[in-house]
């Protein structure tokens, strides 16, 4: 059987894509849903502001490839950026970690980029 390509189209609107800084992850049984928000940590309140710009449903299988190749890619980053901050690279020495200043995260302790994980079927 000859290898097959997927050839995928979109519109420019679709391929600028959209940003968010928090998602959420829940499940059924049959199911899981990413819902990909924007907030704003800025604001000092109690309840943070929000909007939904993406909410995707994936089946079990396609969940798993998912995480296999978001694994894969996030590693490559990692050894990329490892190399790239080396003093013989140009990189900057010492711990790549934040010394101080603000993290953006708001009073709750949930940061933004921080998959929350639903269960469905947990109970209170």
């Amino acid at each position: 059987m000859p290898e097959r390509h997927i050839n995928i189209h979109f519109s420019p609107e679709i391929m600028a894509g959209v940003y968010s800084n928090f998602a959420n992850v829940s499940h059924s049984d049959y199911e899981f849903t990413i819902t990909f928000a924007r907030v704003d940590h800025e604001v000092e309140e109690e309840e943070i502001p929000g909007v939904v710009v993406s909410r995707v449903n994936l089946s079990p299988k396609f969940m798993r490839e998912l995480i296999d190749a978001m694994q894969d890619n996030y590693e490559k980053w990692q050894t990329r950026e490892g190399i790239k901050n080396l003093p013989e690279f140009g990189g900057r020495s010492g711990s790549s970690e934040s010394t101080g200043g603000s993290t953006g995260r708001p009073a709750g302790g949930t940061s933004g980029g921080t998959l929350d994980y639903t269960d469905d079927d947990a109970e209170n």
